[in-house]
């Protein structure tokens, strides 16, 4: 018995261990980037000015947030994204439920939802600026149809791969579809809906900024395209630098998310 515990510790260290020189691994590799970025900055291996450098970036940073301009824009942005984020997800489920339930809706759909999802979606931005204007829901609609069709196929997908004998148990035991659907099919279907909700929370990302190209006078795309007109570059690599960071900091609380719905459900 001793044996066993005193593997287990070591196993459990083992993990540690390696979980620990995964990170360090990763804070080197991070941290020897921006040295050698800089260093060829400094040395002119690299146009500073076409480049920029992490030193030039974080003056930027600091002088745009003492003129009290980049917090709205980063703002715009994250509203714009989470706005579009919720109603892609609440669309997706939706939709494959109501497929679900009604599998000839699929059969009906299933063409079009594959054309709409292999479409470019930047072909379609001047059309919604033609059709909604140079405005706010642009850019959202813009960026829900680039992440809602593929979500949906893909929550369908695992709708119906539900394992059928337990459905079939369900109904034996005198319960509804409604009971299948929200006791067994939802529930088992938990993990793709996590994973479909990391891919969307990049897609959303995406085609905000795509649609703040085109139709915004504020948010971080906005702040790109401007940076670039002007050749500021550094408020361009600033602003793809915050982008990076926004993006690991939405996928670290759907990680989140996904844990406490693991802990929920185990």
């Amino acid at each position: 018995m001793n044996n066993k515990c005193k593997t287990h510790r070591e196993y459990v260290k083992s993990l540690k261990q390696h979980t620990l020189l995964i990170h360090l691994i990763r804070i080197i590799l991070a941290l020897g980037f921006i040295i050698m970025w800089e260093t060829a900055a400094r040395t002119g291996l690299i146009d500073a000015f076409i480049f920029s450098s992490p030193k030039r970036i974080a003056d930027c940073f600091i002088d745009l947030l003492k003129e009290k301009i980049l917090l709205k824009h980063i703002y715009v942005t994250i509203y714009e994204t989470l706005i579009c984020f919720a109603i892609v997800m609440a669309a997706s489920v939706l939709s494959a439920i109501l497929m679900w339930w009604w599998r000839s809706l699929f059969e009906i759909f299933e063409p079009f939802l594959i054309l709409l999802n292999s479409l470019p979606k930047s072909a379609l931005a001047p059309v919604l600026i033609v059709w909604l204007g140079n405005n706010q829901k642009t850019i959202i609609t813009a960026a829900i149809s680039v992440a809602v069709f593929g979500s949906i196929m893909s929550i369908y997908s695992s709708f119906i791969e539900t394992d059928i004998e337990k459905i079939k148990l369900i109904e034996t035991l005198g319960g509804k579809k409604r009971h299948s659907l929200f006791l067994l099919v939802i529930p088992s279907s938990f993990p793709t809906i996590i994973n479909t909700m990391k891919v969307n929370l990049g897609l959303s990302l995406v085609g905000v900024i795509i649609g703040e190209f085109l139709a915004a006078k504020k948010g971080l795309g906005y702040l790109i395209i401007y940076g670039s007109q002007i050749f500021k570059m550094d408020w361009v690599l600033m602003s793809i630098v915050i982008l990076a960071v926004l993006s690991i900091i939405l996928y670290f609380l759907i990680n989140l998310l996904e844990k406490i719905v693991k802990k929920r459900w185990s």
